[in-house]
């Protein structure tokens, strides 16, 4: 991992993360450990060519076990979302209404995730974005998207 300038990095770290947490496995700690290093990391199939997530023992397209993990793009388009009215988890209630939107990026695979910076009334169906790397605690990073602007 780089090493990070403390001075440079997102207020959020020096607050408390109260909300839930991923559940990081063998089968998935390369998916969190690129977003840690600031990069996408999916598996990519070494027969079919196709990426995938979540991540898996073999490939979902043609059951190869041959894989690897490769650096994606982290662009893509909003390809459904749902806004949130009341809290599933009380670490949610002070951001009601909140959002989440299923991202397709440009190499397939679809991930759940939040829109920096979008009020809910502006996402749209195809409305293009790209990750953000949102340092949450010292060993955590989610992978939000911002809009891409023309």
């Amino acid at each position: 991992m780089a090493e990070t300038d403390p001075a440079a990095r997102p207020e959020s770290i020096s607050q408390p993360y109260d909300r839930p947490l991923p559940a990081i496995t063998s089968l998935n700690r390369r998916y969190w450990d690129g977003l840690l290093e600031h990069r996408l990391m999916l598996q990519r199939c070494q027969l079919c060519g196709r990426h995938w997530h979540p991540a898996g023992p073999w490939c979902p397209f043609c059951w190869s076990r041959e894989h690897a993990w490769t650096q994606v793009s982290g662009r893509g388009r909003v390809s459904s979302w749902v806004v949130f009215h009341q809290p599933y988890f009380r670490a949610f209630a002070d951001d009601v209404p909140y959002h989440v939107a299923e991202i397709e990026l440009d190499e397939g695979p679809r991930l759940l995730s939040t829109l920096v910076g979008v009020p809910n009334d502006e996402i749209s169906l195809g409305l293009q974005v790209d990750v953000f790397f949102d340092d949450v605690t010292e060993g955590l990073t989610l992978p939000r998207f911002k809009v891409i602007r023309p």
